[in-house]
């Protein structure tokens, strides 16, 4: 029977922060299906720790072309995908999406009929190639007669667009980001039948993160357990990594890591703080991350200087000197990737 550690660094080597990493930040998002980006500068450090000399201006240029694209599916948050899984992802998804959104979007007044007026709105307004801010979006709304005064309602109004498969990610205005048109993002792709594209994502998922359940895949994908268990049997995982040594892994994990994040239970990263400190001190800290040998050790946070970029750690576990020099070397790793051209 695998340990918690044993299942933690098969995860590690799966998602490949250790070993192989992927050859491209492209690579990472398409391996891996979706990558959360609630957390915009998080989701970008994400990805660079599973690849090589990735850089924060480097990945934003390829959000900025278009090779990667941020929109809310899966769950009702940010993720990033490729443009040749957007659509499917969608169609698999946003339906459940929806329904979750349904409520709020009765109490704030937005009907289907409100909808479809909204969609043709922001399809005309983006026309031609034309990116806009979100505050130049409430202004076209508020043009065409429609109340963009609520900031609620306006989110809203982006994200059931998003869902339709109207708008997408546009490349970002200085620290603003802008919605493009999905049709000017992404090019048309043969669709997939519902029981392929849950294969599919149950593919991607499981061949990334296993070990996992159909109950974690559940979650991270928004599918109801029966969609799970019947795609996760249907899923073609092959080549998964049996790594149960200790790893010599030191990182320091975003928020919403999709090393954490992708599961619904995620004791198997809390041996070094079970019994140290009250599991509801340990919690935050997924925040952001320090982990060593798949393990949970404490929390980081950036602190951005005038003229440079400091990082803060805490640790709630007991480490040792040799393990607090590779945290500082992974200190160096991410200010490095920060520094080089990175406007957040």
């Amino acid at each position: 029977m695998s340990t918690n550690a044993d299942i933690a660094r098969r995860r590690l080597a799966n998602q490949r922060l250790v070993g192989t990493p992927f050859r491209s930040a492209v690579d990472v998002v398409r391996r891996l299906g979706a990558v959360q980006a609630q957390d915009y500068a998080g989701a970008k450090w994400a990805i660079a720790q599973r690849t090589r000399n990735a850089t924060d201006a480097g990945i934003e240029r390829l959000i900025a072309s278009g090779a990667i694209l941020r929109t809310h599916v899966l769950r009702p948050t940010w993720h990033f995908v490729v443009p040749a899984d957007i659509r499917w992802m969608l169609a698999l998804t946003a339906p459940r999406i929806a329904a979750q959104m349904a409520y709020n979007n009765r109490r704030l007044g937005l009907t289907p009929k409100v909808f479809r007026r909204t969609n043709d709105t922001l399809a005309r307004a983006l026309e031609g190639g034309t990116q806009l801010t979100r505050a130049q979006i409430a202004d076209a709304l508020h043009r065409a007669g429609i109340d963009a005064a609520d900031g609620l309602r306006v989110g809203h109004i982006l994200m059931q667009a998003e869902l339709d498969a109207v708008i997408c990610s546009g490349a970002r205005r200085g620290k603003q980001i802008t919605y493009a048109l999905l049709d000017d993002r992404a090019p048309s792709t043969p669709p997939l039948d519902r029981e392929e594209a849950l294969a599919t994502l149950a593919t991607r998922y499981f061949s990334t993160r296993s070990p996992a359940t159909p109950q974690d895949f559940a979650w991270w994908s928004g599918l109801t357990v029966g969609d799970a268990k019947r795609a996760a049997a249907a899923a073609r995982v092959r080549d998964l990594k049996k790594a149960t040594e200790p790893t010599e892994s030191v990182h320091l994990l975003p928020n919403y890591d999709e090393f954490f994040i992708a599961y619904r239970d995620r004791r198997a990263i809390l041996d070094r703080v079970e019994g140290v400190v009250p599991m509801q001190r340990a919690t935050p800290l997924f925040a952001h991350v320090i982990e060593i040998d798949g393990q949970l050790v404490g929390g980081w946070r950036r602190v951005v200087a005038p003229t440079s970029i400091e990082v803060e750690t805490t640790y709630l576990a007991r480490v040792t000197a040799a393990e607090r020099k590779a945290v500082a070397t992974q200190v160096e790793r991410y200010k490095a990737f920060a520094d080089k051209g990175s406007d957040d």
